[in-house]
């Protein structure tokens, strides 16, 4: 690994090497395409129903699950090797997609068995006869690929392996190369079975200081998806002093990053990230008396297999209490958190006002007479294409008219707007699952190009009071409550007086 700090990459790692050749002729013909039968495109097909019909273990009868022997280890290393000689993207996804539809659950025996649960119930069997009918139900609720995956997740490097694969499932979903109910199927049972072998009794909270090795160093670097690190000197002030930084590794993927927490340690809630990524003089010991306070201001994962896998919730509790073990006199936990899509959803609210000239349900009079004065245009469409070249942050006077309107319309997006009753934006979702208090929005705090574009410069503190989280959490989960500040409570107010929507 080189020692110099590659270019920001916020992608996913790929777990494990590809193969570009395999000794078997059916997993070469995969990788290649190329194999003797009835025209160039079947080919492929059969190669993959014949990997797929070996590879895939047959579902033992219910009496003798327990003394069926395991699938043979070669047959499922052949699968791993196939399956990574096969270019990612669409040939990839037609392999799962195969692998979904024709190696799911056996449709018969469920009706057969599901007839009999009720003819248990309808007779008033004895409850033993019942709990059996309904255990051999359950048997055969079980897909014959969930087999496949429970092997693979025992052989040596087969969790990196499923952790890959599901990664391609999630991007074969996302750019429709693969579809229909029983892709969606597969891919929620892979989740469900990875959130087992990923609980936390299987991971490893490790810290990343300058001594670490410098591959872990480059991954860390690598995966940061929140503010980029811009290079190597950057990078030693994100581990350095009055910075921690932490990762979850699996005992099965030792030295792996899998979920990472930047924390900054400080004497009150930030308010501007610039502060806490911008170069500062070096020191050589922290002041103890300087550290009230800890400021979670970046959380990225690295393995888009892990996707809906929850470890940022459990990352985030390992690392209070091990900040509480390294400084007790620390009482305040709080994020210094984005606020993606809020731009996005201005901008389509903007949209929305254009197709009726003259509307404003959006600013006040006052508001449109000053941005009218700077601009010589108050209308709806010059603010959105002020918002799409990012203009506006250029013009002082600019900003400062455009303030206590964004605030309070970034307060109503992340208070008020919704999806299914929760929290429309996911990182606002985040932080209310976790029992956090939206506590502070606030103005400029990133100036970045990645920050205006995203959410005009705004960003948001999520307060965690320790005593409260877990009844937080429940009412929200529960009840759909927000847990908000005063500030934050009266911004929504204003939103709710001056805009119409």
């Amino acid at each position: 690994m080189s020692r110099r700090l590659g270019p920001f990459v916020a992608s996913t790692h790929l777990l494990g090497r590809p193969w570009v050749l395999l000794w078997r002729p059916s997993s070469v013909s995969i990788a290649t395409g190329a194999c003797a039968g009835p025209g160039p495109a079947a080919a492929p097909t059969l190669a993959m129903e014949e990997l797929l019909s070996r590879s895939v273990p047959p579902l033992p009868p219910y009496e003798t699950r327990e003394k069926a022997p395991p699938p043979a280890e070669l047959r499922s290393v052949e699968f791993m090797r196939s399956y990574r000689a096969l270019e990612p993207g669409p040939r990839r996804a037609e392999l799962l997609a195969r692998l979904a539809r024709d190696f799911g659950v056996d449709h018969g025996r469920v009706a057969e068995f599901s007839a009999k649960v009720l003819q248990a119930r309808e007779q008033q069997r004895e409850p033993g006869a019942l709990l059996q009918a309904e255990d051999r139900l359950r048997y055969y609720l079980s897909p014959r690929y969930r087999g496949l995956f429970q092997h693979l997740g025992r052989l040596e490097g087969g969790l990196r392996f499923l952790v890959e694969l599901r990664g391609d499932l999630v991007e074969a979903l996302a750019a429709r190369h693969a579809e229909g109910p029983h892709i969606r199927e597969m891919n929620g049972m892979l989740k469900n079975m990875l959130s087992e072998w990923f609980s936390t009794g299987f991971l490893n909270l490790e810290r990343v200081t300058w001594q670490s090795p410098c591959e872990v160093l480059q991954k860390i670097s690598d995966s940061e998806a929140v503010h980029p690190v811009r290079n190597w000197v950057d990078m030693k002030r994100r581990v350095g002093l009055y910075r921690r930084c932490y990762f979850f590794a699996h005992c099965a993927i030792p030295g792996e990053p899998l979920i990472i927490l930047h924390v900054a340690l400080t004497n009150e809630i930030s308010s501007s990230i610039q502060a806490i990524v911008k170069e500062v003089p070096p020191q050589e010991t922290e002041d103890m008396n300087k550290i009230t306070t800890a400021i979670f201001y970046s959380i990225s994962s690295t393995q888009q297999g892990l996707q809906g896998v929850e470890l940022g919730t459990y990352l985030i509790k390992r690392v209070v209490k091990e900040l509480q073990g390294e400084f007790p006199q620390v009482e305040v936990f709080s994020s210094l958190s984005p606020i993606p899509g809020f731009t996005k959803w201005l901008i389509g609210l903007l949209s929305s006002q254009t197709k009726e000239q003259g509307r404003n349900e959006l600013f006040t009079d006052a508001e449109c007479r000053e941005i009218s004065e700077i601009t010589g245009d108050p209308s709806a469409e010059m603010l959105k294409r002020l918002l799409t070249n990012n203009e506006w942050a250029r013009s002082e006077r600019l900003v400062k008219a455009l303030h206590s309107p964004f605030m309070r319309l970034c307060a109503w997006y992340l208070y008020g707007e919704k999806h299914r009753g929760y929290a429309l934006n996911p990182v606002a979702n985040f932080h209310l699952q976790n029992g956090a208090v939206m506590w502070r929005i606030n103005w400029m705090a990133d100036t970045s190009p990645r920050g205006i574009t995203a959410s005009c410069g705004m960003m948001v503190n999520y307060r965690y009071f320790l005593e409260d989280t877990a009844s937080n959490s429940a009412g929200y989960l529960g009840t759909k409550h927000i847990k908000a500040s005063e500030q934050v409570l009266s911004l929504v107010s204003q939103f709710q007086q001056n805009s119409k929507l």
